[in-house]
C-alpha cells in the first residue's frame, strides 16, 4: 500500500517535466490524480502512460490564467473522487534569462499570470474547499530562483520570490484549519522548459537562452556537478503530500544540488 492511497489530488502543469514527474510519483504513491495543463497532447500521453502502469488519472485542458477554469479543475477533482486532499500548483514557463530591459510589457505579463497568479488561483480554489473539510496538502513549485537573484531572469525570478511569499502568508493564515503549504525550490533539473515555454508563450517567447554561452556552466554552481533527476523533485512532493510531512509548513525547500549552500 502506498503512503498516498485513498488521496484524491489536482496538480496544474502536470503533464510535462517536473509536473509529469510528480503526477507519476503521486499516482505511484496511490493517489487519485487529476492533470489540469494547457498541453492537451502531451496530457492525454501523460494519462495513457500512468494509466498502462496501473495508476489512476484523467486530464483537462486549463489554462491558469483564467480563475474560472482553475476552480473549475478543483471541483471537478471533487466531482470525480469525492474530495480534494492535494493540491499541487506546478504550472509555470521559463523568461530565457531575459534581463529587465530585454523583458517586454508582454512578456512580463505572461510569466507573472502564469507563474504566480495561477499559483494564487490554485491556492484559492484549494483552500475553498479544504478550510471546511479541516486539512489539506497544497504544494507550490517555486525555484531557486524565488531564493537567489542571480538564478534567472527578471520576470521568472519576480514570479518565484512571489510564489514563495505567497505561501509562507498562506501557511500563517490557514495552519490552524489543518492546512499544510511548502513551495520546493527546484535547481538546474533536466527538462524540456525552454521549449514548453517557447510553445506556450509564443510571439513573446524570448531567446531561451542557458546560463552564459557554456552548457556545462551550471556544474560551476551546482556543487554536486550534476543536474537533477524530476523523480527526485517529485520524491519530495510525494513526502510533502503525505502525513509524514504534516509540521512541515511555510517552507521554500531548495533540491537543487547544493546551489544554495555556496
Amino acid at each position: 500500500m502506498g503512503t498516498l492511497t485513498g488521496k484524491n489530488a489536482a496538480i496544474t502543469g502536470g503533464e510535462t517535466g517536473i509536473g509529469l514527474a510528480i503526477t507519476e510519483a503521486l499516482c505511484a504513491a496511490g493517489a487519485q490524480v487529476l492533470i489540469g495543463g494547457i498541453l492537451e497532447s502531451p496530457g492525454r500521453e501523460a494519462v495513457r502512460n500512468i494509466r498502462d502502469k496501473g495508476g489512476a488519472v484523467d486530464f483537462m485542458k486549463v489554462d491558469v490564467r483564467d480563475g474560472a477554469a482553475v476552480d473549475g479543475l478543483v471541483q471537478s477533482a471533487i466531482d470525480r473522487f469525492g474530495c480534494l486532499d492535494i493540491m499541487v500548483n506546478n504550472a509555470g514557463v521559463f523568461d530565457g534569462f531575459a534581463s529587465c530591459i530585454e523583458t517586454s510589457e508582454s512578456l512580463w505579463d505572461k510569466v507573472i499570470d502564469i507563474n504566480l497568479k495561477g499559483t494564487f488561483f490554485g491556492c484559492q480554489a484549494a483552500l475553498k474547499r479544504m478550510v471546511p473539510q479541516g486539512g489539506g496538502r497544497i504544494i507550490n513549485t517555486a525555484s531557486v530562483g524565488g531564493l537567489r537573484g542571480a538564478a534567472d531572469g527578471a520576470s521568472y525570478t519576480a514570479s518565484k520570490f512571489g510564489v514563495i511569499g505567497l505561501t509562507r502568508q498562506i501557511a500563517c493564515v490557514y495552519a490552524e484549519n489543518g492546512i499544510t503549504i511548502n513551495a520546493i525550490c527546484p535547481g538546474v533539473i533536466q527538462t524540456d522548459i525552454r521549449g514548453n515555454s517557447t510553445i506556450i508563450l509564443g510571439s513573446d517567447a524570448p531567446k531561451m537562452a542557458g546560463v552564459g554561452s557554456d552548457p556545462e556552466a551550471y556544474k560551476r554552481l551546482v556543487p554536486a556537478r550534476r543536474k537533477g533527476l524530476p523523480s527526485e523533485v517529485a520524491d519530495l512532493a510525494v513526502f510533502l503530500a503525505s502525513e509524514n510531512a504534516a509540521y512541515i509548513n511555510g517552507q521554500a525547500i531548495a533540491i537543487d544540488g547544493g546551489w544554495t549552500a555556496t
